[in-house]
């Protein structure tokens, strides 16, 4: 996907109120619809976890959500408890800066074997669909930064904040593991700026092959 230029504010991204009411509506439907099947692999993976290694189910965690709001997301653990997460933080600060590929660590030693496995497909971010019934989040749109992400924003950064963060995106469907921070904020931007309930079940549709063929995860 081309990177354009991103806005100099937020006056250049208009959001629809009748947009954003159907935008909702997606959201829970889409949700309740999909309940039974997130029900049943959230069984099956659950036991998975608690056979691999000791530890709660569920893994929760302090994101920034739309317009710089903290709330607390939801995955299925997939790293070891206890851990030291100081030298994964300062690497995603240090590719933030240099303008580095967003890549993944493949070799990290916090990983669980089945957490290796539901990272690569992304089955652990399934928990997240309570985020979106709860109103943190949506099906689509920016994923959300952790704090000691948002710590390093600039001003146009914050721009992809303007809108709420999502399961899925520009950025997960053509980007995910291959493109700059940088890259991926324009991406952000530019779905903002188009964003449409066509464009949301274009990439809510595209995001079942990453998912299936484990495009970009880790």
């Amino acid at each position: 996907m081309a990177v354009q230029t991103a806005p100099a504010s937020t006056q250049d991204i208009a959001i629809k109120a009748g947009y954003l009411r159907s935008k909702r509506l997606l959201d829970i439907a889409f949700t309740l619809l999909f309940s039974p099947f997130l029900l049943i692999v959230g069984v099956v993976i659950a036991i998975c976890i608690k056979l691999d290694s000791p530890g709660p189910i569920f893994f929760r965690q302090t994101r920034i959500g739309q317009h710089g709001v903290k709330f607390t997301m939801y995955k299925f653990r997939s790293m070891y408890t206890n851990n030291d997460t100081s030298k994964h933080s300062n690497r995603v600060v240090d590719m933030m800066r240099a303008g580095k590929v967003l890549t993944k660590d493949y070799n990290d030693k916090r990983i669980t074997r089945i957490g290796r496995i539901i990272r690569k497909t992304s089955i652990d971010e399934l928990p997240q669909f309570w985020n979106v019934l709860r109103g943190d989040m949506t099906l689509v749109g920016p994923r959300p930064p952790l704090p000691y992400e948002v710590d390093e924003y600039e001003a146009r950064d914050w721009l992809r904040l303007v809108g709420k963060p999502g399961l899925t995106g520009t950025w997960q469907v053509y980007g995910r593991s291959r493109v700059t921070f940088s890259d991926m904020v324009s991406m952000d931007i530019e779905y903002l700026q188009k964003q449409s309930f066509w464009l949301d079940l274009k990439l809510i549709i595209l995001t079942v092959p990453v998912m299936v063929f484990a495009r970009g995860g880790a």
